[in-house]
């Protein structure tokens, strides 16, 4: 039998943060995989700042890359996803962020450098839904992107875009806490209008509208019990407290009841919901359309995208390929 030539040798490519990657323990933990499975050398790849690393993996694809191993914060695995939606090229999840929330959510180890990359280029696929978002601007320009794990607007956001970055570095994924609670304190509740699936428009006065792809938050917590990121669904998170004391309620709920009860239905009978499901609404839907009447900061997994004035998308269905290990498991 002819050995294979050079053509036909797979080739991995690594986009990577160059302010979060250890870039010299990586390229040790890639060159030892690549050889043991008998790909070719990786190509590597800096993201830009103006892009956070859209451009990089969009050149890596043009390369001819076989997976693309992503190695950087939230926002890093958020751009690489972005640009290999539909390309059916799978991406090898390197976590290096504050809340690195779709490892999490994938069961992926946090501090296991070979074991991600092990993944990379043993492991097995995973189609995963995308989140789609459609954010238009106070000067009426119009943007779309992607999420992999939640989109929000209201506290979350506000939150998030008043983080300080010093903070951030400091205390980790404790920063949008400290600027949660602060923006709890002298906020009032945002006044939205908002359509399910294409349902009548209705207004909501809330806090907070998170649109989810998966539940799973840094410290454990299960913020959205029932998502999951290949049921071609999203799922709709709406706070509206009630009260000075309601977010004790919605914590309590989130942080404790969801973390520990998990997706257990039975479990979840037995929490008291006569007031938690005034404060806490969950809705599903394919699709999704929010406006505000005064432009309101937008998150997506974690980092600010701006003012908006309305957001809308829906779900894309196993739109990116994921390479996991057997051995992960969610929540451990």
């Amino acid at each position: 039998m002819p050995a294979p030539t050079a053509h036909h040798i797979p080739c991995a490519a690594v986009v990577y943060h160059p302010l979060k990657t250890d870039v010299a323990a990586l390229k040790t933990a890639v060159a030892h995989r690549e050889q043991t499975a008998g790909w070719g050398a990786s190509r590597w790849y800096e993201t830009a700042a103006e892009d956070a690393g859209v451009a990089a993996t969009r050149q890596a694809i043009a390369d001819g890359a076989n997976v693309v191993l992503a190695s950087g914060g939230d926002g890093t695995i958020r751009a690489v996803s972005e640009a290999l939606r539909g390309t059916g090229i799978p991406l090898a999840v390197i976590p290096q962020g504050t809340g690195n929330l779709l490892a999490r959510n994938l069961g992926a180890p946090l501090t296991k450098v070979d074991d991600v990359v092990r993944a990379a280029f043993t492991g097995s696929n995973r189609a995963i839904d995308l989140g789609i978002v459609r954010i238009v601007r106070e000067d009426e320009s119009e943007t779309e992107h992607v999420f992999l794990v939640l989109a929000g607007m209201g506290l979350d956001a506000r939150a998030i875009s008043a983080t300080k970055s010093t903070l951030k570095k400091r205390l980790g994924w404790l920063a949008y806490v400290d600027a949660g609670v602060r923006t709890i304190i002298k906020d009032r509740p945002l006044q939205i209008h908002y359509s399910i699936d294409r349902s009548p428009v209705k207004p909501l006065s809330v806090f907070t509208v998170m649109i989810g792809n998966c539940g799973l938050m840094p410290g454990g917590v299960l913020l959205i019990p029932e998502a999951k990121l290949d049921d071609g669904k999203l799922d709709v998170v709406a706070l509206h407290p009630l009260g000075p004391f309601s977010w004790l309620r919605i914590w309590r709920k989130i942080g404790w009841e969801n973390g520990v009860l998990r997706r257990s239905r039975a479990g979840r009978k037995i929490i008291d919901l006569v007031r938690d499901t005034r404060s806490v609404t969950y809705l599903r839907a394919e699709r999704y359309a929010l406006a505000v009447a005064t432009p309101e900061p937008v998150q997506l997994d974690g980092d600010d995208f701006g003012y908006a004035l309305t957001v809308s998308g829906e779900v894309d269905p196993g739109a990116l390929i994921v390479r996991v290990l057997p051995e992960w498991r969610v929540g451990l």
